[in-house]
């Protein structure tokens, strides 16, 4: 199997930024599979990548290279990073995109040197790009940076219980469908509190009517506000941080 190269960045497609990460990586990795994951991380969102990150770094087969430029701090102290867990690596800036790779057992994380003639305004072509063709390539995560022992990681805040039983949320992503992803994990069967609507958990979007607002499990495992055809998030006017309230069934 050809080695794999996946970019997750909010560089959009209309410049030609993306353009010239291909051009270092095709240039020093010829025989490298690039996989696009997503230019349209929305710009400067770092919490929006960590959460794109936990989803699929894991799906990829052992040995995939993931290269994450979501990088407000470019050009400033913080520090760029390669990582190694689960048999597979990640590069990125240590500002928390790579949290889930950082989690798990076993993880290790190398500090990657700044070249001088690096681009102050451009780590993902001149500094992530090259680490990442170097680890695709078979070039050992130590050969690149010394070890770093503090990197930074963000976790999805936790859901609290209160004194009523219930359990305390919140909203920890909005999706391109409108559909607001919580932080709660339940089974069917309890029901769901959030901008003054009440509603049992269903199963499927379509267990709704069109233009109905539903609450069910999504693919990640937890609750999520859907509207049947439209966007739960513009019809109730929820952003991230929004609260939600689960109750067990019959409370």
């Amino acid at each position: 199997m050809r080695p794999i190269i996946t970019l997750l960045t909010d560089f959009g497609t209309a410049d030609g930024y993306v353009a010239e990460l291909k051009g270092v990586l095709c240039s020093a990795a010829p025989d490298v599979t690039i996989v696009d994951l997503s230019h349209e991380i929305p710009p400067q969102d770092v919490e929006s990548a960590r959460l794109a990150v936990a989803r699929y770094w894991r799906r990829f087969p052992s040995g995939t290279v993931h290269a994450v430029v979501v990088d407000p701090g470019v050009g400033s102290t913080r520090n760029a990073l390669a990582v190694s867990s689960d048999d597979r690596f990640l590069v990125g800036p240590d500002n928390g995109v790579l949290s889930p790779a950082l989690l798990a057992s076993g993880s290790r994380a190398v500090s990657l040197p700044i070249p001088p003639s690096a681009s102050a305004t451009f780590h993902g072509r001149d500094v992530f790009a090259p680490a990442a063709a170097h680890l695709a390539t078979g070039t050992a995560i130590d050969a690149l940076g010394s070890p770093c022992l503090d990197p930074v990681v963000r976790r999805t805040p936790e859901a609290r219980r209160a004194g009523d039983g219930s359990v305390v949320g919140e909203i920890i992503a909005i999706d391109r469908f409108g559909n607001a992803i919580s932080n709660l994990i339940a089974p069917r069967g309890g029901r769901v509190e959030i901008q003054g609507r009440t509603m049992a958990i269903m199963r499927t979007y379509a267990d709704g009517l069109v233009g109905d607002i539903v609450a069910l499990i999504g693919s990640s495992g937890f609750v999520e506000i859907a509207q049947r055809d439209g966007s739960a998030a513009r019809a109730l006017e929820i952003t991230r941080g929004t609260r939600i309230t689960l109750r067990s069934p019959g409370a």
